[in-house]
Parts: C-alpha cells; sequence; structure tokens
C-alpha cells in the first residue's frame, strides 16, 4: 500500500511562483506545505480544524 500523498495546488496558482500553498488529504488529515518548498515541513492538522479555516477564510 503506497503512502505517498497528492498534492494539490490552488487554481489561483501560476508557474510564475508567488506565494502558494498545495494541500493533500488522507482519510484523518489534511496537509499544508509551502509549493516553493515541497521537500521542507508541513503543517498537518485534523479534518474538523481545516473545515472550521475555511469557514472563516470565507
Amino acid at each position: 500500500m503506497s503512502t505517498a500523498l497528492e498534492w494539490f495546488k490552488s487554481s489561483y496558482s501560476t508557474e510564475q511562483g508567488g506565494n502558494c500553498l498545495e494541500v493533500a488529504t488522507s482519510p484523518r488529515t489534511i496537509h499544508i506545505r509551502d509549493s516553493k518548498h515541497t521537500t521542507g515541513p508541513a503543517l498537518t492538522v485534523g479534518r474538523d480544524t481545516w473545515t472550521a479555516f475555511l469557514a472563516l477564510a470565507r
């Protein structure tokens, strides 16, 4: 069984760089990382926390 995450960029992101995040999901957690530093650290939060964040961000 593969444990590799599938990362997604925002549809607003471009290839010119800038301030972009990537997100990957797993059954219980959401992973967030800087798209410019894909080998750097990633933030991991629970699904409830992510849902609450998105509600506030809207």
